[in-house]
């Protein structure tokens, strides 16, 4: 792997970022700072994070994750300048009322706030890439399909939550700034207001891109292309119906051994647990097996090897997992392979959208 730009940023990352959303539930501190030290030895030098973490959100895990990669960075002096460091400030309130207070709005004082924590918690003094985690506005987010207009309620503006990273860049906290679960006109605006104040250029959208939820491809991809912005992809695996683990099983809770969806209740009320998800995800692990390669291989070479995207984000809750997703790198999908996963797509359309 060789390090890329990541957008028109001076930030130059692996093609590979280490997802750590896992910390501080599934996995330990302890194993959490080996799966951190692997992968830093492996070439990843891209950790994202986030104040919300650990997933499933609770009141008990909030800023865990943080926590942990700070408490990494003090035990390995020098470790924190070979990292290009995401992590992202909550949008408005999901039912969390202890992020942010339960706010319906995510104001620039919040996200001052939020930032200050989040670097506290970190143990560093600047973030490199800091992100919205999800718009502050009524939008089509989180398996949600339809815009609804009837929705719209007074928020924060794009424009003051511009101001507000632009204050915390020029502070010497925030090096760039990145947005998440983002529309294409979301993006758009952030860049048009940019550009005509003078405030700080956003130089990626992490949303997410898995051969069941190819949404990216509905107009976004255009608009990353066009206007220069990266796209880091998470859940590359599809919360991990692309593994295959589930093929058979299904998400049954009597089994978490097999996983987050399985595990978690609240995980199983999430698009990735749709019926319909699970029925093409089944598809697409058949179809990587009749060609000779693992559902999670071919799953992560369909991303690692998209134009459209700038970095993979993986999650993993061992060294083992970490290994077997970098196994993948280099893995080249044949064109009739790739005609015979957009013939399912032309199916199957994308369920966990």
């Amino acid at each position: 792997m060789q390090f890329i730009p990541l957008g028109r940023s001076d930030l130059h990352v692996s093609p590979i970022c280490l997802g750590t959303m896992t910390f501080g539930e599934q996995v330990g501190a302890a194993d959490a700072q080996r799966i951190l030290s692997h992968a830093l030895a492996r070439g990843i030098n891209l950790i994202d994070t986030a104040e919300m973490y650990a997933v499933p959100a609770r009141r008990e895990t909030y800023g865990a994750t943080e926590s942990i990669i700070g408490q990494w960075f003090a035990a390995h002096p020098g470790v924190r300048q070979r990292v290009v460091l995401a992590t992202k400030a909550a949008g408005p309130s999901r039912n969390m009322d202890w992020v942010h207070g339960g706010s319906a709005d995510l104001s620039p004082a919040q996200i001052v706030s939020a930032c200050n924590a989040s670097l506290k918690r970190l143990q560093t003094d600047v973030i490199d890439l800091y992100q919205i985690h999800w718009p502050n506005r009524n939008a089509a987010i989180f398996g949600g399909i339809y815009f609804d207009p009837t929705k719209d309620k007074p928020q924060t503006s794009v424009h003051d939550q511009l101001q507000a990273l632009a204050g915390l860049v020029q502070a010497g906290k925030v090096r760039h700034i990145g947005l998440s679960n983002e529309s294409p006109w979301g993006l758009m605006e952030f860049l048009r207001l940019a550009d005509q104040h003078g405030l700080p250029r956003v130089v990626s959208v992490q949303n997410p891109y898995a051969l069941v939820n190819r949404a990216v491809d509905n107009g976004l991809d255009e608009a990353l292309h066009r206007t220069g912005v990266a796209l880091l992809a998470y859940s590359p695996l599809g919360f991990g119906t692309l593994t295959g683990k589930y093929d058979q099983a299904g998400f049954d809770e009597s089994r978490p051994e097999l996983g987050r969806i399985a595990r978690f209740a609240s995980m199983r009320n999430q698009r990735w647990a749709r019926p319909e998800t699970l029925d093409a995800a089944r598809e697409y692990n058949a179809l990587a097996r009749l060609h000779g390669l693992t559902p999670a291989q071919m799953a992560l070479a369909f991303c690692y090897g998209s134009w459209r995207v700038a970095s993979t984000i993986i999650g993993v809750t061992s060294v083992a997992q970490l290994d077997e997703s970098l196994a993948a790198w280099g893995t080249t999908l044949a064109p009739d392979l790739l005609e015979a996963i957009d013939a399912i797509r032309w199916r199957r359309r994308d369920p966990a959208q």
